[in-house]
């Protein structure tokens, strides 16, 4: 129910009320990522010296299951002959998985214990930062792929 609710609204939204969709995705973007970096801040901050224990163990594994889920993402697609831009998308969407996700599961399931909500926090601040990197690296790198 925690993604299903917000994705129907969205759809049915975007179906009958396009000109009210239009006026406000940005801004719905824009609160969106507010309310992610929220979740992620506050997880920080509430189990800091918790993150201090346990970053060192943790960030390995966040930074490589990252950069396999980008290289699967991205040589997976052009295994299956899709064009540049798509496999991008692709590599992107596969590299970063839900943070924001895993959070609001934890706090609803787990009662927010520590160490979960460290995971995940580190989790998505690093997939925040990676995917953005990349994202930027890839415009620099190309400005003729279709849109």
């Amino acid at each position: 129910m925690i993604l299903i609710i917000p994705i129907l609204l969205g759809l049915l939204t975007k179906k009958f009320l396009p000109k009210t969709t239009a006026k406000i995705v940005k801004p719905i973007r824009i609160l969106s990522a507010i309310i992610f970096a929220a979740f992620l801040l506050i997880a920080l901050f509430a189990n800091f010296q918790i993150f201090l224990n346990v970053i060192y163990k943790v960030f390995l594994y966040v930074f490589l299951m990252n950069a396999v889920g980008f290289l699967l993402g991205y040589y997976f697609s052009k295994l299956m002959r899709l064009d540049e831009r798509d496999s991008r998308c692709i590599s992107i969407e596969t590299g970063i998985q839900n943070s924001g996700l895993g959070l609001v599961l934890i706090f609803a399931f787990f009662e927010g214990q520590g160490s979960m909500a460290i995971i995940a926090a580190t989790w998505g601040i690093w997939h925040a930062i990676a995917g953005v990197t990349l994202a930027w690296f890839w415009s620099k790198k190309t400005s003729t792929l279709k849109t």
